[in-house]
């Protein structure tokens, strides 16, 4: 018995460590093939726009721009203050006023003038008597990655001939976007559009609940820190928070390139690195994306306090759920979160537009999303969709 016992062991370790030593292979191959799914996706750009790829950092952009417009800046978001309770104010925008410095993921770099609460608007849209449209939401809202007039909002405002807001911001999860409405929203909104992201909503949910100055809002109906009148104070504080954060990137840049010049990793840490199997645990370690009955509960009172807040402005409060890419790549994707949203929403008796449905009957609805090995967010055809969708189903 104890013969069979060793031999199986031996057999199972042999395994272990065979695999081990297979898996620096696949890496390799792996990353062989996103560089030629890149180059790919760079040359049907190049094909289709008759421009080159844009492969320069954010960072590199900012110095680029900043020669001819020395007000340029990144976008800041408000998730970034989340472990910063030392602030006197927690912002919930961006810089006012200013040209803004987005993302790439189609090519170019997206940049857009914020208006003057800091938000990606014209900012003439904030003069209107009558608002028909408020967005509220996270990147996907945001317009990341595409240029007005791609984004939802614009789209929207072309489809509807009326005022649209954008208070979506990168990074934002519900909480944040809770306290969006309770700091902006106005008598003179017609229709609440709550953007719900399956990719991360949730997750940023966990995060914001950790910050003090959040829960205010969550645990108090009067608490206010009456932003849309320190806009001053805002840009201040995010002015003098970029210029940290830029320091800080620049010297990591420079350790970054010393650090190229040394061998990644001595021997004896590659050894242990072996010996531990580390690449094998890591394949092996499930992807958590349950979340606790806590987090669901917590997502239930946000979104009921949000309707609640937008019956008492007179405004339609819609909720509209926003699929993302992994759920048509090929992945085995759960729909366990999605059920349980569904059901608040229900529960609530909440106007709902499930976006996933009008994307499962397309023939191939990745090309809604940026060409391969990226697809964070929307292409332009993508966003244009989704403010389709939203728009037959709100319209009159």
């Amino acid at each position: 018995m104890l013969r069979y016992f060793s031999i199986s062991l031996i057999t199972i370790i042999f395994s272990l460590y065979a695999f081990e030593i297979y898996l620096p292979f696949k890496e390799k191959f792996s990353k062989e093939k996103l560089l030629k799914d890149q180059i790919l996706k760079e040359q049907l750009y190049e094909r289709q726009s008759g421009k080159k790829w844009d492969k320069r950092k954010r960072l590199q952009v900012y110095d680029d721009l900043k020669q001819i417009n020395e007000d340029i800046v990144i976008r800041s978001q408000p998730a970034y203050f989340l472990k910063k309770s030392n602030y006197p104010i927690f912002p919930l925008s961006g810089i006012s006023n200013s040209e803004t410095i987005h993302c790439n993921e189609n090519g170019y770099f997206s940049i857009y003038q914020s208006d003057r609460h800091g938000f990606n608007n014209p900012d003439e849209e904030w003069d209107s008597e009558e608002i028909e449209y408020l967005l509220i939401g996270d990147s996907l809202t945001h317009g990341s990655c595409v240029n007005r007039p791609n984004d939802i909002a614009s789209v929207l405002r072309t489809l509807s001939n009326k005022t649209v807001l954008n208070l979506g911001y990168g990074g934002n999860g519900p909480l944040i976007e809770y306290a969006v409405l309770r700091e902006y929203l106005n008598s003179n909104i017609k229709k609440v559009l709550w953007m719900y992201y399956e990719s991360n909503d949730l997750f940023e949910l966990v995060n914001e609940r950790t910050n003090e100055n959040l829960l205010k809002y969550l645990n108090s109906i009067n608490y206010s820190q009456n932003l849309i009148d320190k806009q001053e104070d805002i840009d201040s504080l995010l002015k003098k928070n970029f210029q940290v954060e830029l320091k800080t990137r620049l010297e990591n840049q420079v350790i970054n390139n010393a650090t190229k010049i040394k061998d990644d990793y001595p021997l004896k840490y590659k050894i242990l690195k072996f010996i531990r199997l580390n690449r094998t645990k890591k394949i092996f370690k499930k992807k958590d994306t349950t979340y606790e009955d806590i987090i669901f509960k917590e997502f239930e009172k946000i979104l009921k306090l949000s309707v609640d807040l937008s019956k008492a402005n007179n405004s339609r409060f819609v909720f509209v759920y926003v699929p993302e890419y992994r759920r048509y790549s090929g992945e085995k994707y759960s729909d366990e979160n999605y059920d349980k949203i569904v059901s608040i929403v229900k529960k609530l008796d909440i106007n709902f537009i499930d976006v996933r449905e009008f994307f499962d009957n397309e023939s191939n609805p990745k090309n809604f999303f940026p060409s391969q090995p990226f697809a964070w967010h929307y292409n332009i055809e993508g966003y244009k969709k989704i403010a389709e969708t939203i728009y037959k189903y709100t319209k009159g």
